[in-house]
C-alpha cells in the first residue's frame, strides 16, 4: 500500500504553526527576525505557512531554537518530549528554566568534598567527593557514597551500585541538584546555597529523599570546592572511603580539599 506523506503545503503549514509557537515567548517579531538574519518580510511568510525556508536557513531557525528538523512533521510541543523530558518544549520553559547555562560564578565546575547527616542514623554523620563538569549547555554532577553507607542500608557495596548521578540547576539563590543512583526508583533532592568563607567556596543547604523518613531525617548536606593541588585531592578522597564521622550537632567542618 502507498505510504501516506506529507504534501508541501502541509509541511508549510506545520513548519509556520510551529514557527508561531516558538516565536511566542518573543515581545517584538522584528527583533527576532534581525535576531536569526532573515528579512521581516520573509518571517511573516513563514509564519503563515505560505514559504519554507532553504536548508542553511532551516537549520539557523533549528540552532537558534533548540530543537531539530522535526519541526516540518510534528507539532513543536510533541519533539523531545522521549528524550529530554525537563527541556522539552513543555517544560522548557518551567522546570527546565534554570537547567540550562549554569554560571561558573554560580556553581563551577570541580570537585567537591561534601558532609550530611546520615539517613539511617541521625548521630552519624557521611562524606564524599563529587565531581561536577559541563556537558553543552547542561551541567551534571557524579559522585560514589561510601561502602561504609551503603552496608549500614543494607545495600551492595559494589562499584556500580555506589555510585549516583544528577543534574545541576540555578535556583533565585543558589542550586538544586536532583541526583539518583543507576536503575533506582528513589531520589535525592538538594538545595545548596554559597556563604561566607575565606575562600568563596563553601555551599550550604538540605537534602531529602524520596522515601517515608522519620522526623528530621532529611539531614544537612554541605559542599567545598576542590581547587588545590592532586595530592590533597587524594587525600579528601582516602578520608571520604572511610566512611562515616561522628558529630554531635549537624554541622561538620572540613578543611577543602
Amino acid at each position: 500500500m502507498p505510504t501516506n506523506h506529507p504534501t508541501p503545503a502541509e509541511l508549510r503549514a506545520m513548519f509556520g504553526e510551529n514557527l508561531r509557537k516558538l516565536s511566542a515567548q518573543f515581545d517584538s517579531i522584528s527583533e527576532l527576525a534581525r535576531q536569526l538574519g532573515i528579512n521581516r518580510t520573509q518571517f511573516n511568510r513563514y509564519l503563515a505557512g505560505e514559504s519554507f525556508p532553504r536548508p542553511d536557513v532551516l537549520a539557523r531557525v533549528c540552532s537558534f531554537f533548540k530543537v531539530d528538523a522535526r519541526v516540518l512533521l510534528e507539532r513543536v510541543d510533541d519533539i523531545g518530549s522521549a528524550e529530554d523530558p525537563i527541556a522539552n518544549p513543555f517544560l522548557r520553559d518551567y522546570v527546565g528554566a534554570g537547567s540550562s547555562n549554569v554560571p561558573e560564578s554560580i556553581f563551577p565546575s570541580g570537585f567537591f568534598r561534601f558532609s550530611r547527616r546520615s539517613f539511617v542514623r541521625q548521630e552519624v554523620f557521611t562524606m564524599g567527593v563529587v565531581h561536577v563538569r559541563r556537558d553543552g549547555t547542561n551541567t551534571f554532577l557524579r559522585g560514589f557514597e561510601s561502602r561504609e553507607a551503603m552496608k549500614v542500608q543494607s545495600l551492595p557495596i559494589t562499584k556500580q551500585a555506589r555510585e549516583f548521578r544528577g543534574i545541576v540547576m540555578q535556583q533565585e539563590d543558589g542550586i538544586v541538584i536532583i541526583a539518583s543512583r543507576k536503575n533506582s526508583m528513589t531520589t535525592t533532592f538538594n538545595y545548596l546555597s554559597r556563604v561566607a568563607s575565606f575562600e568563596n567556596n563553601y555551599w550550604h543547604g538540605y537534602i531529602t529523599r524520596t522515601v517515608p523518613e522519620s522526623a528530621g531525617a532529611c539531614g544537612r548536606r554541605e559542599w567545598f570546592l576542590s581547587s588545590s593541588a592532586h595530592a590533597r585531592l587524594t587525600l579528601s578522597l582516602q578520608r571520604a572511603q572511610q566512611g562515616f564521622v561522628r558529630q554531635k550537632s549537624c554541622h561538620l567542618s572540613i578543611v577543602a580539599c
